[in-house]
Formats: C-alpha cells, sequence, structure tokens
C-alpha cells in the first residue's frame, strides 16, 4: 500500500532540463589579440499552460522548471501548487508545458491575460494586473534586522556571482536568513532570478516571512512586487530603487535597504526595523 501524499507533502511532475549557462567565444581584445571568453546563455522559453501560450521568457536556461513556477505563482495565475499536474521544458522547441489537474487552465484566462504591463525589468518583464491588487489584501509582518547582519551577509554573498564574473551580462538573486545565504540564482534578468527562487521556495514549502531577499539589481516595483508574493519582509540591492518600489515597499510594510556595497548602504524604508549596532567609525 502506498503512503498518503499529503498537500504539504505533493510535487508536481518535472523535468530536469536545465542548460549549462556559458558558451567560450574568440574576441579580440584592444591589442588586436584573440582570446576565448566566455558569454552568457540568452535562450526564448515559451510558458505554456493546458496548450495556451502565456508568455515568453528570456533566460540562461540554468532552472527553466523552478522559473516558469515562479513566475506562475508571482503573477497569481495559480494559487495553489496542488492544482499543477507537471511542468515538462523542451529545449528544441523552446517550450516548458504547465498542464494542471483538470486540464482547464488559468481561471479567468481573458480578463487576466489581456491587462499586462512591460515592466523595467532587464529582458522585459511582465505584470498582471491582478497581481498588485491582491497583493494590497495584507501587509508583511515587521521583522527587526541588526546592522550587523547586513554586513556579514553582504560578505556571505560576494563569492556567489560566479557566472557574473566568468561572462558578466546577468544578475544574481539570493533568498537569506539571517546572514546565512540559503540559495543564489543567476540569470539574465533579476526578475528571471527571482522567480526561479520563488519557484524553488513553492517547491520545497519554504516560507519567506523570516527571510531577505538580496539582488545585485535595481529594486523595481516589479521586483518588490515579487518579494510580497513569496512573503519575504526585507530587500537587499547592491543598486538603486525606482520611486515607484518605494512606495509599494511603504505600503506594504517591505523594509528596503539599497546601495549596499562594504559598510555602506541607503535605508529608504523600514528605518524603524533596523538595530543600528555597528556604526562605521569613518565613511
Amino acid at each position: 500500500m502506498s503512503p498518503t501524499i499529503t498537500p504539504a507533502d505533493y510535487r508536481p511532475q518535472t523535468t530536469a532540463a536545465g542548460l549549462t549557462p556559458t558558451h567560450r567565444v574568440v574576441a579580440v581584445d584592444q591589442f588586436g589579440v584573440q582570446q576565448t571568453v566566455c558569454v552568457a546563455n540568452e535562450i526564448p522559453l515559451t510558458l505554456k499552460v493546458d496548450d495556451r501560450e502565456v508568455v515568453t521568457l528570456m533566460t540562461l536556461g540554468m532552472h527553466p522548471e523552478e522559473l516558469v513556477l515562479g513566475f506562475i505563482r508571482n503573477q497569481r495565475l495559480i494559487r495553489n501548487i496542488e492544482e499543477i499536474k507537471s511542468v515538462e521544458v523542451n529545449w528544441h522547441n523552446q517550450t516548458a508545458a504547465i498542464t494542471t489537474q483538470q486540464g482547464k487552465g488559468i481561471s479567468d484566462w481573458q480578463e487576466k491575460l489581456s491587462k499586462r504591463t512591460m515592466t523595467t525589468g532587464c529582458g522585459q518583464g511582465t505584470v498582471f494586473s491582478c497581481t498588485l491588487d491582491e497583493l494590497y489584501e495584507k501587509k508583511l509582518p515587521r521583522v527587526y534586522l541588526r546592522q550587523s547582519v547586513i554586513y556579514d551577509l553582504l560578505k556571505s554573498v560576494s563569492p556567489s556571482n560566479q557566472i557574473y564574473r566568468q561572462s558578466g551580462a546577468i544578475h544574481g538573486c539570493g533568498l537569506c536568513k539571517g546572514s546565512n545565504l540559503l540559495m543564489f540564482v543567476e540569470d539574465v534578468s533579476r526578475h528571471n532570478a527571482a522567480d526561479a527562487i520563488s519557484g524553488r521556495m513553492w517547491l520545497d514549502r519554504i516560507p519567506g516571512q523570516d527571510k531577505i531577499f538580496y539582488t545585485t539589481g535595481r529594486l523595481t516595483s516589479e521586483i518588490v512586487m515579487k518579494a510580497a508574493s513569496m512573503e519575504i519582509p526585507v530587500l537587499l540591492s547592491r543598486s538603486g530603487i525606482t520611486l515607484m518600489a518605494l512606495e509599494i515597499a511603504g505600503d506594504l510594510n517591505i523594509t528596503m535597504i539599497a546601495r549596499a556595497k562594504g559598510n555602506r548602504f541607503l535605508l529608504y524604508n523600514g528605518v524603524e526595523n533596523i538595530i543600528f549596532d555597528r556604526i562605521p567609525l569613518t565613511s
């Protein structure tokens, strides 16, 4: 007799179709000398749900199954992972096919898919209008964060940008608990990397309420919305922010820290949640 599978244990069937993220090519340097260098992959992956096309994502191809699951989750197109029967990635056709349990696809197809906003995300991101409305239904809990943890986290994240060091042209995102880096994903855009993390959290039932989301890219409205979808209350970026991102972070109680490098950072939202326990002696 097979063991009973509870909703908490359920995982859809998935392929394991990750690709090598870089390729070696020949370039000529400023001295006219040929060099073999690495360049980042960039492949279109068209997401289909029950044979209906949703969106095409440009990706490195390292974590395609997690990427499309995270996209579906963060856009609120499917609410529960138990509704998904399988995820099959086929690079020959450049498709990722999600099959639902009942084959009914996404509820309210026309309404949701007809209202899309192209965002400022690298590689052209997409936000569906239903996403922001649902995020405002609840605010994130207040989480206190020590300044020393910020500094320790920046040090622990630094060695993780392996593909960027090889090829450049990509962004990285990390899921952290305190100063510990739990996972790090690189892709051609920060929103792809965020979606891949979200997909893994969805698959493994990883809660976000006690986590920090780190990104090498700027904090735009889309990244704030993705963090809120993952229920992550703290955002930390090496880059800057946008005004809309700041406004949404304020509305949703998300602590926003950016321009963070070395012992420097700028705290844009949530100053009341930071414990200043390691103030630098010099600027």
